[in-house]
């Protein structure tokens, strides 16, 4: 089932995700619903609290990008309870970022090319690991969103200043997007 996006504004995009145990309800069927959503939407990763749920999960697909980056074909993951442990500042990287939740904003944000991360896969097992290059950019965007943030907070000053009209454009509900959103309300 495709879920709706919720974009900025949205107080549960601005609060810290709570950790997923086992026992939660329907999880498998969850992460399917978020994976499709993703897909339906053209994106690369989603959170959990993008889709309104204020827990601590987030699903990656870069098989989108294959083609051009054949060391992700077939890459397609949830990671529940993610956690940054370390990250390798000596090398950073300034890339353009975009974000379903922020629809029609694209900004360039730097970020360290080399994290090194805590997360269970699906079947709570436990995984430690240093992850690089496009991949560790991408859970650094969703694993903001599970703390509270969104990329835009990463910004200088000045160019928080120039997407200023954009965010507030998102804030009384004027989006144009090609996939299922949530708006905050009026």
């Amino acid at each position: 089932m495709i879920l709706p996006i919720y974009t900025y504004g949205q107080p549960v995009l601005r609060k810290a995700a709570e950790d997923v145990t086992p026992d939660y309800p329907d999880l498998k069927e969850l992460i399917a619903n978020m994976f499709e959503t993703l897909t339906a939407s053209d994106g690369v990763g989603l959170a959990a609290p993008q889709v309104g749920l204020s827990l601590r999960l987030a699903v990656i697909d870069l098989d989108v990008i294959s083609d051009d980056a054949p060391q992700y074909k077939g890459f397609r993951r949830a990671y529940l309870n993610p956690t940054i442990v370390e990250a390798d500042t000596s090398d950073t990287e300034v890339m353009e970022e975009g974000c379903l939740s922020l629809p029609g904003i694209h900004e360039p944000v730097r970020r360290p090319k080399r994290i090194h991360v805590t997360y269970l896969d699906e079947q709570f097992e436990p995984h430690d690991e240093w992850v690089d290059d496009f991949l560790a950019r991408v859970m650094q965007h969703e694993f903001d969103h599970l703390e509270g943030h969104v990329f835009t907070d990463r910004l200088s000053p000045l160019r928080r200043q120039m997407v200023k009209g954009k965010l507030q454009s998102l804030l009384r509900g004027q989006v144009r997007c090609s996939y299922k959103v949530k708006v905050p309300r009026k």
